[in-house]
């Protein structure tokens, strides 16, 4: 099911009932299912983007981690 949010409000934390407000981008990709220039993205507030980042890693899938666009995280 893919919901679909107003284009002002900002994108959430992709863990499992986090509502914070998205930091990071974690970009991957799963080798067996993918094509290799492939990207999924998972969103992460700062609170879980470690755990986040350490659950794909693990699985040899996560590939980047990049601040997302309008967040706190980019040094302007």
């Amino acid at each position: 099911m893919t919901t679909s949010r107003p284009a002002d409000e900002a994108p959430i934390c992709s863990a499992r009932g986090c509502r914070a407000p998205a930091a990071w981008a974690l970009r991957w990709n799963n080798p067996r299912l993918h094509d290799p220039d492939r990207r999924k993205t998972w969103l992460a507030c700062p609170e879980h983007r470690e755990s986040l980042g350490a659950f794909l890693d693990a699985r040899g899938f996560l590939r980047e981690v990049a601040a997302v666009a309008g967040s706190p995280t980019l040094e302007g």
